[in-house]
């Protein structure tokens, strides 16, 4: 059984969750995926790449031009660079909390439910921001490019639902928790 303790007000020692360290893993993967698939694989966007449509007013750096695909370049690194310590927090927030049979933790529906809705929140909060509050980029800029960035919510909203019910029915840590093979009823 894995182990993680948190102490309550009274001071008795109680399962710690994994809800924290599994979102957090969450926001650095969802945004790994983001920055690989749709800024390196696919290249629809970079981090400044709609600056000139802005709603803040920051400079244009067409991602056409050398120059304009530098800076882009570097903001992308930037980015890699927050999520990258995203996941070294959420790894290092786990492990202060999981004492012991840290195999079970990586194979549970719990961990892996909170990461997906990690994702999910990635998608939501860097969608609200950046495409819709602040502008300097969208999913996929030009005609239609509402429908992207709409898109991109709906999926950040189904991860959040899914991964939800996929940590709800996976099996719960702790001492006090009864032993029950996952996908099996207690």
């Amino acid at each position: 059984m894995a182990a993680t303790m948190g102490e309550t007000r009274n001071g008795m020692a109680q399962p710690a969750s994994i809800q924290l360290p599994g979102i957090v893993l969450g926001v650095g993967m969802g945004g790994f995926v983001d920055g690989i698939l749709l800024h390196q694989l696919l290249q629809w966007h970079h981090m400044l790449s709609s600056t000139n449509e802005d709603h803040v007013g920051v400079k244009y750096y067409n991602p056409h031009t050398v120059s304009g695909l530098e800076m882009n370049t570097l903001w992308d690194g930037i980015f890699h660079t927050v999520c990258w310590l995203a996941v070294l927090l959420g790894l290092a927030i786990l492990y202060s909390r999981v004492t012991h049979n840290r195999r079970r933790v990586w194979t549970s529906r719990v961990l892996w439910g909170w990461m997906l809705a990690g994702w999910g929140l990635f998608n939501l909060i860097e969608g609200v921001l950046d495409h819709h509050i602040l502008g300097i980029h969208h999913v996929y800029a030009g005609d239609g490019q509402v429908w992207w960035d709409i898109g991109f919510l709906v999926l950040g909203a189904l991860l959040v639902a899914g991964g939800y019910l996929l940590q709800r029915s996976g099996r719960p840590f702790g001492p006090g928790a009864p032993e029950r093979h996952e996908g099996r009823p207690a």
